[in-house]
């Protein structure tokens, strides 16, 4: 008997019937099938035995066509909100560019990708329950079936128990036909199901699933087609590295009459003085700005292959992806730690002073480790301050900083003895 209920709590149930059909996936391979907003031309193939084919790469390579530009044509395009400091694409082909080649910028009305106006269509019946599925519904369908299918489990489980129980005569069932009746006046010795009995021999008892269903519209009114009120969110690092590292994207100032395109000089300097709170002038512009020393990692990470995204929701900086958020979860979680190993901050102690504590790094990587992901410390070598004379030499000033990455993984003894 004890083996009987060991393999009856342990093991999960068969589930009888056909399962429904699991919702298909987009084909994530074509939709996300460049890395970047970028088009890669390969020059013309070399052929040992022609001399002419190297003549035709040369020339190919010195006087490129049109169609061969790596750039869109025309660029895509993103204003600068200074009401809210921040950078908003609304242009439907720049937001379907920016996403799908790269996975750069968030919904402002969605968790990450984009999708309010398909996920608002559906809810007032425009769509199908099941057209055009999103990866944020997709998942949210997954997870409502494991659900179910937990509490199904459970409760299967517990009618068994409760049959083996039954057998053993320590309770007594409520359908059972062999309960006896107790008389006027008795209370009967077997706890029954549903009656008032201890708390270790009480049932647990599951609401119904309930199913949520599109509201319905009658067919006599017809839909209007529902305006896109939702845009593409930029972070600074994300709008510097198109518009400075790929040359992809054209940022306007948002707060003049016409339409000014900002050069990528203002756009520096104009980020770091919003990077603080409250927003700074330039010439109180430090080298360990905020936005300086992130936008040196996500570069770093950038310039590396991975997809960076900011990952506050796990009290860090940045996650790391291998190929997007929609093929697998992040890999790595990143925390920027800001250097001052050069003699010239050995006199400024109001800096070398501002240091984590050990709880403080144990905690986040406990979060990490939860999650499923290695933390990588990333330090950044601050240089001493520069004076700056008109327009900064970009490339220069993010050369004299060095960025250095260091493991760290949680130490469990159970499993690291050797």
């Amino acid at each position: 008997m004890t083996d009987t209920t060991q393999s009856s709590v342990g093991m999960a149930p068969k589930t009888t019937g056909p399962k429904p059909p699991r919702q298909k996936k987009p084909n994530y391979n074509i939709i996300h099938a460049d890395p970047l907003p970028l088009q890669v031309v390969p020059l013309p193939p070399l052929i040992p035995h022609n001399p002419l084919s190297l003549l035709h790469i040369i020339y190919a390579y010195l006087f490129p066509s049109p169609s061969s530009y790596a750039q869109p044509s025309p660029p895509y395009t993103a204003t600068f909100s200074k009401a809210t400091y921040s950078v908003n694409v609304t242009d439907a082909v720049s937001i379907q560019g920016l996403w799908c080649r790269g996975f750069f910028g968030k919904g402002s009305l969605s968790r990450s990708e984009p999708t309010w106006l398909t996920r608002t269509r559906r809810m007032l019946g425009v769509i199908g329950i099941n057209e055009n599925l999103t990866a944020e519904e997709l998942t949210e369908r997954r997870r409502i079936e494991r659900r179910e299918f937990k509490k199904e489990r459970a409760r299967l489980e517990q009618e068994k128990l409760e049959r083996i129980l039954a057998e053993e005569g320590k309770i007594i069932l409520e359908n059972s036909d062999e309960a006896p009746k107790p008389d006027e006046g008795e209370s009967s010795a077997a706890p029954v199901r549903g009656s008032s009995t201890p708390l270790h021999n009480q049932t647990i008892q599951f609401a119904q699933a309930t199913e949520t269903r599109p509201i319905v519209i009658d067919s006599q009114h017809p839909v209007v087609d529902i305006e896109d009120l939702e845009h593409l969110q930029l972070t600074f690092e994300e709008a510097f590295f198109l518009a400075f590292g790929l040359g992809a994207l054209k940022i306007i100032d948002g707060t003049s009459d016409h339409e000014k395109q900002l050069s990528n000089n203002e756009l520096f300097s104009l980020f770091r003085m919003c990077s603080y709170t409250p927003v700074r002038e330039v010439n109180a512009l430090q080298p360990d700005d905020p936005f300086m020393v992130k936008y040196l990692v996500y570069h770093h990470f950038r310039s590396l292959g991975w997809v960076v995204k900011p990952g506050v929701k796990f009290a860090v900086d940045y996650l790391l992806y291998n190929r997007g958020p929609a093929f697998s979860h992040a890999e790595f979680a990143v925390i920027i730690m800001p250097s001052y190993s050069h003699p010239y901050w050995s006199e400024h102690q109001e800096k070398t002073n501002k240091r984590q504590g050990w709880h403080w790094l144990h905690c986040v990587n406990r979060v990490s480790s939860q999650v499923k992901k290695t933390l990588i410390m990333c330090f950044v070598d601050i240089p001493p301050p520069k004076a700056e004379k008109g327009d900064v030499n970009i490339p220069a000033l993010l050369g004299s900083y060095k960025v250095r990455e260091v493991s760290f993984r949680r130490w469990l003894p159970s499993r690291n003895r050797d």
